[in-house]
């Protein structure tokens, strides 16, 4: 009975604890694409054709054909615009918010090609805008830059 009163009392802690803690999921949404680009959605294997206006999740990701492009707009553009070039392969990673504390996560995965990203100036010191490679992690503030990755030679 004991173990009983003190579960539900736990129980009701961590429900007042996280009551004003709403973490929202943000989107990327497909504005552009110049020739070809697919999408494969979080958990998913199988590719598909992406199309302007289809929406991104956390999660999900984008490749490009050779000569194809496409461009992105985190949140409308709001925090981030990202122009995804050719033969490139870009996985959502992390994409939320806290409208309690005005902080986002931002995480993108570049596993190969080339992004270019216009980010706007982060609102809060807590926020973070992170690029990963598969060798470095690169964070931003707010400024317009690329990240490549290259094929390795063996």
């Amino acid at each position: 009975m004991k173990i009983l009163r003190l579960a539900c009392i736990m129980v009701l802690v961590l429900g007042i604890a996280t009551a004003g803690y709403a973490v929202e999921k943000r989107n990327a949404q497909v504005m552009s694409i110049n020739g070809t680009a697919e999408m494969r959605q979080s958990g998913q294997s199988a590719w598909s054709p992406a199309t302007v206006g289809m929406v991104l999740s956390e999660g999900d990701t984008m490749k490009t054909s050779a000569g194809s492009s496409a461009l992105l707009n985190l949140d409308d553009g709001k925090i981030a615009t990202v122009e995804v070039k050719s033969g490139s392969e870009l996985s959502i990673s992390e994409l939320r918010a806290d409208p309690a504390t005005d902080t986002s996560q931002t995480l993108l995965d570049l596993a190969m090609g080339e992004v270019m990203i216009k980010a706007q100036k982060v609102h809060s010191e807590n926020s973070r805008f992170e690029v990963k490679t598969p060798t470095s992690i690169v964070g931003v503030r707010g400024t317009t830059f690329n990240v490549k990755v290259e094929a390795v030679e063996e």
